[in-house]
């Protein structure tokens, strides 16, 4: 990655910057025509930060899409809804939260679900699940989808995992044993 900056908005897509000593120059960008489903082209993220490997980009799209793209033009390689919770089709700002941990990645979707996964240019590969809390937001904005969700990152710290919702705080060891 290096001298590389990624950039994504929900409604405007992502693009990627080669940043120099006294320049930024756009390597590429998204053509979307906007943020529904079948208008995005690479990447419209609304939360999760998406995380860069082995020249790959994966994050969360608009409509709670896991995508992998390529890092060196920004195509979609793959994308899958489990991870998020969507189900079977795209849903308006379904989520999770992304925290690479060696060859896994945990995932802290907006359904209370911790998962860790092998997200590759290959596909997502799920290992394990569990509940750790039931969503207790509710999503507003007047949409007819309103449902409740859990929209805040996780923490990690001595194999444990710190999770919230609007009502509680949970710790889950992660430890082997």
């Amino acid at each position: 990655m290096g001298n590389k900056l990624f950039l994504t908005s929900f409604y405007n897509g992502c693009r990627l910057l080669e940043v120099g000593e006294d320049k930024a120059t756009e390597v590429w960008r998204s053509m979307g025509r906007g943020e529904q489903p079948g208008q995005t082209d690479k990447l419209h993220s609304i939360m999760s930060t998406p995380i860069i490997k082995d020249n790959h980009i994966y994050g969360v799209c608009s409509y709670g899409e896991l995508r992998c793209l390529s890092l060196k033009d920004g195509k979609r390689i793959w994308s899958e809804l489990t991870a998020t919770g969507a189900g079977k089709a795209p849903e308006r700002w379904a989520n999770a939260f992304l925290v690479p941990q060696g060859d896994r990645t945990f995932l802290f979707n907006e359904k209370g679900d911790l998962i860790i996964a092998k997200l590759t240019p290959k596909g997502y590969e799920e290992i394990d699940r569990a509940h750790l809390l039931d969503p207790t937001g509710q999503l507003g904005g007047g949409f007819s989808s309103a449902r409740k969700v859990v929209w805040s990152h996780p923490a990690f710290a001595n194999k444990t995992v710190f999770a919230r919702n609007d009502k509680e705080i949970v710790a889950v060891s992660l430890a082997d044993e």
